[in-house]
């Protein structure tokens, strides 16, 4: 009876650890309230594997990568996954690990489990060896791709690097921050969804609006030339404008620069004399020309007068005498 007891209890006891880790689960990724033991104090120096859309820490004591927006650690014989360098992290069911992380050579694995001696460097883990056939059943293919339709590497989350120490944000503080700072959407379903289930804005929404002022970006460059080109015709005043504007650029004369030289009121006095002068020594050679002749034919008259008739007197006192 003993026996039965225990084995009802043991049973119980799996049933209810089991229903525990299938409610923290939800479509492949866990919730992030894992800690796995990783302590990272600063963002992570992250190295692109050649050849892969994955990204490896070669200074982390760990099996640490990051792959479409979020950081990927295998420790324990398993995968965890986090959207923040340093987690919490939430549990990866083998099933639903993204292909490109199954794919990683067994070469940028900092920290191997023993099973992977004597496996190739530079090809991904036998993980149909090690899950089982169930699993390579299910996962058929996964180590078969085309190299050249690799996809880019996403972006990494630079801005992660300011949230150091205290100053690293709790997990209910962390996907509306990821939301306002990294507009990325990745290319897994299942990671989107995930997002979806913890409560985070989908990246997707989030890149629409980051990508709206990029795709405007070009024409808010080319929209002042439209602004432009009807100012320039619209314009008989603006052609008019730089003809009335020329006379007034032009350096002043030499006597315009005395005058304005000379005080405000002797100015004056100039501007209002100078037509009188002017009229005055246009018609002064003429008028005194006129009367210099007048005055020599009335002086040259009278002193031929005055000759002729004395020579006429005396000639007449001869006669009588």
């Amino acid at each position: 009876m003993r026996k039965i007891r225990y084995g009802l209890i043991a049973l119980l006891m799996l049933l209810c650890s089991a229903n525990a880790s299938v409610a923290g689960v939800t479509i492949g990724i866990g919730l992030p309230n894992v800690s796995i033991g990783i302590n990272l104090p600063l963002f992570p120096e992250l190295v692109p594997v050649p050849g892969y859309p994955v990204y490896y820490a070669p200074e982390v004591s760990g099996n640490y990568f990051f792959y479409d927006g979020m950081y990927w650690v295998y420790q324990n014989d398993n995968w965890y996954a986090s959207s923040w360098y340093n987690g919490p992290w939430g549990y990866v069911d083998p099933i639903y690990v993204p292909l490109y992380i199954l794919r990683i050579p067994v070469g940028y694995y900092r920290q191997p489990p023993g099973y992977f001696r004597g496996w190739q460097s530079n090809a991904p883990p036998r993980w149909g060896e090690h899950w089982g056939r169930s699993w390579e059943q299910r996962r058929s293919g996964w180590d078969q791709w085309k190299r050249g339709s690799t996809p880019r590497p996403a972006p990494l989350p630079t801005y992660q690097r300011q949230y150091t120490g205290d100053r690293y944000p709790p997990v209910e503080q962390q996907p509306s921050i990821r939301t306002q700072q990294y507009q990325y959407e990745p290319r897994e379903e299942m990671i989107r969804q995930h997002f979806k289930q913890s409560g985070q804005k989908t990246p997707a929404a989030g890149r629409v609006k980051q990508e709206a002022p990029q795709v405007r970006s070009p024409q808010q460059q080319e929209a002042p030339a439209p602004q432009r080109q009807p100012q320039h015709p619209a314009g008989d005043n603006e052609k008019a404008t730089p003809a009335q504007a020329t006379p007034q650029q032009r350096p002043p004369s030499t006597q315009e620069k005395r005058q304005q030289q000379l005080p405000a009121a002797q100015r004056q006095q100039q501007q209002q004399h100078a037509p009188q002068d002017h009229e005055k020594q246009n018609r002064e050679p003429r008028g005194g020309g006129q009367e210099h002749g007048q005055e020599h034919g009335q002086e040259h008259g009278q002193e031929h007068g005055q000759e002729h008739g004395q020579e006429h007197g005396q000639g007449q006192g001869t006669n009588r005498d």
